[in-house]
C-alpha cells in the first residue's frame, strides 16, 4: 500500500504493471472447492446466456411475421445485448459488496419473468419491452468473475476466468435448439424449457454456491467503489481492448443469422446452426486465450488475436463464396475473438484490485456488451442504405487493426514489467 499526493491509499495492485497481490490474511482456496465453484459459476453463466440470446435465432423469423426492416429486426436482437451489458456495472459492484451467492440467484429468477413473457406477446413494441428486461440474463457475466477470481490464486486465474467464459456458449445453445424446438414443439416450447432451467440452477445455486474464503468486503457505496475504479486509466483501456474482443463475438452471435440468410440466401435453421458452430469455436477458444495469456503474457495474446481478425475482416467484406472461404473467414474470427476475450480478463486478474474485482469487471463487461450492441445496427443501416455488408465489415477490419496497434503500443510495457 502507498500513498498518493492526495493523501489517499492506493492499493499496488490498482497501477498499470504492478503485480497483483491479494489482500493479507486471504487463504488460498482448495482445489476441490474451488473446482465445484468454478463449475458452478459456469454453469449459471450458461443458462442465463442461453436465456439473454434467444431472440438472436428467432429475429429473421421474427422479422418476415411482423415485416420489419433490417433496422428495426437489428434493434430487436440488440436491445438485449445493451441491457445486460449496461448492467454488468450495478451487478458488478453489488457482487463485491454482497457476494456472488446472494446475487447470482437473484439475477437468475429475475431472467425467468422476460423469458416467460416472450412465449405469450407477439407485437414489436411488447418484444422491444420485454427483450429490455431479458438484457438481465447477460449480467450474470459480471457476478461470476470475481467469485472466480476469488477462489483461484492469480497465477492460475487467467485459464480459470477462461474455462467459467465457456458459459457463453448459452448463446451456441439457444442458436441450436430455439428454431428446432418452435418449429417442432410450438412457438413457446424454447420458453417454457429455459424458465424451467433457470428455476432449477436458482435453486442449485441457492444451495451449493459459496463465495471464497477470506473474501474481502469492501467498504462504502457501490458508487463510490465505482467511482475509484473508474479512474484508472487501465479500466478504460480495458473497456476498449474487451469492446472489441468479446463486443465482436457478441455482435456476430446475435446478427450472424440475419447475416447469413441475407448474403448467402440460407434457410433461418441452417443460419442458426452455422451460428452456432461459430460460438462454439469461440467458447473453446477463450480458456485458450487465458491459458495462453497465463504462460506468455495477455498483451502479445491480443496483439495477434486482434490482427488475424482485422485480416479475417477484410476478406469477408468482399463476400467470398461460403465454402471454403468464407466459412475459414468467419470460423478464424470466431477463434481469435474467443480467444481475445479471454485474454482480457486475464490482464484485468493482473492489474484489479482483489476487492474491487466485481466493480471492475462490470464495467469492462459493460463495455463488451456495448461493443456487441453497435455493430448490428450499424451492419442493418448500411445494408439497408448500400444492399451490401462490405463497408460494415471493413470497418470491423479497422477497429481490430486499431486495437492491436493500441495494445502493443500503449499496453507493452505492461509485459515488460512483468517479465
Amino acid at each position: 500500500m502507498t500513498t498518493a499526493r492526495n493523501g489517499q491509499p492506493t492499493d499496488t495492485a490498482t497501477i498499470p504493471g504492478a503485480p497483483h497481490v491479494d489482500p493479507p490474511g486471504t487463504p488460498t482456496p482448495g482445489r476441490s472447492g474451488a473446482t465445484l465453484q468454478l463449475a458452478l459459476a459456469t454453469l449459471g453463466f450458461l443458462v442465463n446466456f442461453w436465456a439473454w440470446a434467444l431472440l438472436g435465432p428467432l429475429g429473421p423469423g421474427i422479422k418476415e411475421r411482423l415485416d420489419l426492416s433490417f433496422a428495426a429486426q437489428s434493434l430487436l436482437v440488440a436491445v438485449p445485448v445493451v441491457v445486460g451489458s449496461l448492467g454488468r456495472v450495478p451487478v458488478g459492484a453489488l457482487t463485491d459488496r454482497y457476494g456472488a451467492r446472494v446475487v447470482f440467484p437473484l439475477v437468475t429468477l429475475a431472467t425467468i419473468v422476460p423469458v416467460l413473457t416472450l412465449s405469450v406477446v407477439s407485437s414489436y413494441p411488447a418484444l422491444i419491452v420485454t427483450g429490455f428486461f431479458l438484457g438481465i440474463g447477460g449480467t450474470a457475466f459480471a457476478v461470476g468473475v470475481p467469485l472466480v477470481s476469488g477462489w483461484y490464486p492469480p497465477a492460475r486465474r487467467g485459464f480459470a476466468i477462461g474455462v467459467f467464459g465457456v458459459g457463453m456458449g448459452g448463446t451456441a445453445i439457444a442458436n441450436f435448439t430455439t428454431v428446432r424446438l418452435a418449429d417442432a414443439y410450438g412457438d413457446r416450447a424454447p420458453f417454457l424449457l429455459v424458465a424451467a432451467i433457470l428455476a432449477g440452477y436458482a435453486v442449485l445455486s441457492f444451495l451449493l454456491l459459496r463465495d471464497a474464503p477470506g473474501r474481502a468486503r469492501p467498504a462504502g457505496s457501490a458508487w463510490r467503489r465505482l467511482s475509484v475504479v473508474g479512474r484508472l486509466t487501465v479500466t478504460w483501456q480495458l473497456c476498449f481492448l474487451y469492446a472489441v474482443g468479446f463486443g465482436g463475438f457478441v455482435a456476430f452471435s446475435v446478427y450472424l443469422p440475419a447475416y447469413l440468410r441475407t448474403a448467402y440466401d440460407l434457410s433461418a435453421g441452417d443460419g442458426a446452426l452455422r451460428t452456432a458452430g461459430f460460438v462454439v469455436l469461440a467458447v473453446l477458444a477463450r480458456p485458450l486465450g487465458g491459458w495462453l495469456s497465463d504462460r506468455l503474457h495477455p498483451v502479445p495474446v491480443l496483439v495477434w488475436c486482434f490482427g488475424g481478425v482485422a485480416v479475417f475482416a477484410v476478406v469477408q467484406a468482399f463476400q467470398p463464396r461460403l465454402m471454403p472461404v468464407a466459412t475459414v473467414a468467419l470460423l478464424g474470427m470466431a477463434v481469435l475473438l474467443g480467444a481475445a476475450s479471454g485474454a482480457v480478463f486475464a490482464l484485468v486478474g493482473k492489474v484489479a484490485p482483489a476487492d474491487q474485482v466485481g466493480a471492475v469487471t462490470g464495467l469492462v463487461g459493460a463495455a463488451g456488451g456495448l461493443g456487441g450492441f453497435v455493430p448490428p445496427l450499424v451492419m442493418g443501416w448500411v445494408y439497408g442504405v448500400q444492399g451490401s455488408y462490405a463497408i460494415g465489415l471493413m470497418l470491423l477490419s479497422d477497429v481490430a487493426l486499431a486495437a492491436a496497434v493500441f495494445t502493443a503500443v500503449k499496453m507493452g510495457g505492461l509485459a515488460r514489467r512483468d517479465t
